[in-house]
């Protein structure tokens, strides 16, 4: 069977950038046996990492929620400028980035104590420009059965290696033909998307779902939050019954990499009348003049 591996990407690896194909982690790495591991991903907006400052806390909160020992800052950040250094010339300027720390090899023994120490790893490779269809036309999205977690679980805040709940919903999402998957929290309310954030609009205000919920504070979530409330649209927090969403006039998702797009259907519900609406659209626009960078197919003001 041929090796897939993603086109031109480097991986900073126990202390240097190497091609991505000759990245090796030791079969022992509790990452791997366990998903016993933290990561962030972002990308890079004219070269620089977007939002860097942000993730690295929330990669900080996400070790402590695991008890897990991290790198200082500084070395995390040297080892990203060095991973975008390696790649081809002029590919730094729009690339994926994540950034991964496990709690290191060890005996095969559950107790964190049998880890060495942990291991960190940086992978970056060219951004591949999103399909302009996915913001000029919007997506379609599928409830799926899976569910965030459960009380007494890993909690959702932290953004663990552990996400076989998150593929698994994917699996059922492009199973039914949908762009991506939603999942609702234990009590049948809508939480998040597998890899995103969901936004809706009722009644003229934007809302989205509570991080006590059970879901991720995602970064893109938070400056959205604050874009649109600079640009005088409503914003608020909510919750969202399945039931519900023939009420909506209209929805979308957020991402680190994707950023804003828009949401038409869910299941068989349309939404907006099946196009991206008006007040997506002004916070397409406004999150792109944050970022310094136009959404695909959208005009700036």
């Amino acid at each position: 069977m041929r090796r897939r591996f993603p086109e031109h990407a480097v991986v900073w690896l126990d202390g240097r950038a190497v091609p991505g194909e000759d990245a090796r982690v030791p079969v022992f790495d509790r990452g791997f046996l366990y998903g016993d591991s933290i990561y962030e991903v972002t990308r890079t907006v004219g070269g620089a990492p977007l939002f860097l400052a942000e993730h690295l806390d929330r990669l900080e909160r996400s070790a402590r929620g695991i008890e897990m020992e991290l790198p200082p800052p500084e070395p995390i950040r040297q080892a990203v400028a060095e991973t975008l250094a390696a790649l081809l010339p002029g590919s730094a300027e729009r690339a994926y980035l994540r950034i991964v720390v496990t709690r290191g090899a060890g005996d095969l023994d559950l107790d964190p104590a049998a880890a060495d120490e942990p291991r960190l790893l940086v992978v970056a490779k060219p951004l591949k420009p999103p399909d302009v269809r996915l913001y000029d036309q919007g997506v379609r999205l599928a409830l799926v059965p899976w569910r965030r977690n459960a009380p007494g679980h890993v909690p959702a805040t932290v953004k663990s290696g552990n996400y076989l709940s998150s593929v698994m919903a994917v699996t059922a999402a492009k199973r039914a033909g949908a762009y991506e998957a939603l999942l609702c929290d234990l009590d049948g309310y809508i939480a998040e998307g597998a890899s995103s954030n969901f936004f809706w609009v009722r009644g003229g205000q934007v809302q989205t779902p509570p991080v006590s919920i059970g879901i991720l504070s995602g970064i893109t979530r938070e400056v959205v939050l604050r874009v649109a409330a600079a640009a005088g649209i409503p914003v608020g927090e909510g919750m969202l019954h399945p039931a519900e969403l023939g009420t909506v006039e209209e929805a979308f998702l957020t991402s680190s990499v994707r950023g804003v797009v828009p949401v038409v259907q869910v299941d068989q519900v349309a939404i907006a009348g099946g196009r991206p609406g008006p007040l997506t659209r002004r916070i397409m626009t406004a999150y792109g003049e944050r970022i310094g960078e136009a959404p695909p197919g959208v005009p700036w003001k």
